[in-house]
């Protein structure tokens, strides 16, 4: 039974979130706001979000999922612990935005790039702690003469987030994630010690992809400013050159003013046409 495609409100051309809410309600959701602890647990995971995306091809009852992934060895031999772990998590990064799922899991990017621009702001949207660190301070970070981080220059920057005084070694552990979530999202170096920061590249379909599910995403800041992109170097003009050339929209500035011309209805349609995809039934 083909996954329907239901229509949606589209918000008029204009670049302003806040404008875009106050014509129609946000289809997709909102971001996370509320702090947690998640990231102690689970890190940027883009190779099991792969193996979590294909593996939902085939719709699995939630209630069953935990015993069949750890049985058919969704993420490889990890424990049954870890396998919970990994599947509360994807249900915070993924499930709890059921438009971005059915695209992910039919889609299942095999361009390593595009999975590593859709995990980063993905465990963005889900993660305050993560989004703050990366989309604030690391651009903070890049203003000084080394642009450089290191686990103990997190960890002083962690300390000052708390809600609450934690231990030396819950802070070192929190930096470690950071960190490792950083390396993994192409946001520094991979040598030890001391990391440079730096850009990843962002391919043009997981660019269209975010753009279309930020239109109609809850959200602090416009399509054009926000931690999302400015976290991969598209701020300053260099988000508006890319728009220039991308497919599935257009994008136009007129002095002060910027005009979004959205090719499809919403993200499932860009999906369908511009990615070729076959909907599989809805879980």
């Amino acid at each position: 039974m083909p996954l329907s495609l239901m229509p949606q409100p589209t918000p008029s051309p204009v670049v302003d979130q806040a404008q875009s809410s106050a014509i129609a309600p946000p289809i997709y959701g909102t971001e996370v706001e509320q702090f947690h602890t998640r990231l102690l647990r689970v890190s940027l995971a883009e190779e099991e979000s792969r193996a979590y995306w294909a593996q939902l091809k085939t719709p699995v009852p939630k209630e069953n999922r935990a015993a069949i992934a750890f049985e058919e060895r969704w993420f490889g031999n990890k424990s049954m612990d870890r396998v919970k772990r990994l599947l509360s998590e994807f249900r915070h990064r993924y499930d709890a935005y059921p438009t971005a799922l059915n695209v992910l899991r039919a889609w299942q990017p095999s361009d390593p790039i595009t999975r590593q621009n859709i995990c980063h702001w993905h465990m963005q949207l889900t993660d305050p702690t993560y989004r703050n660190f990366t989309g604030s301070f690391l651009e903070q970070r890049r203003l000084q003469t080394k642009a450089e981080i290191d686990r103990d220059i997190i960890a002083r920057w962690v300390a000052l987030q708390l809600p609450t005084e934690w231990s030396t070694t819950t802070i070192q552990r929190m930096a470690t994630g950071l960190l490792a979530s950083a390396k993994a999202a192409g946001l520094c170096s991979d040598n030890v010690g001391s990391r440079s920061l730096q850009y990843p590249k962002v391919t043009d379909e997981a660019l269209v992809y975010w753009l279309y599910f930020l239109r109609g995403l809850s959200f602090k800041g416009t399509l054009l400013e926000n931690p999302y992109f400015a976290s991969v170097g598209l701020s300053e003009g260099f988000l508006e050159q890319r728009l220039r050339r991308v497919e599935g929209l257009s994008f136009n500035r007129m002095g002060d003013l910027h005009d979004f011309t959205w090719q499809y209805p919403n993200l499932l349609a860009w999906a369908s046409q511009e990615l070729e995809l076959i909907w599989e039934s809805d879980q």
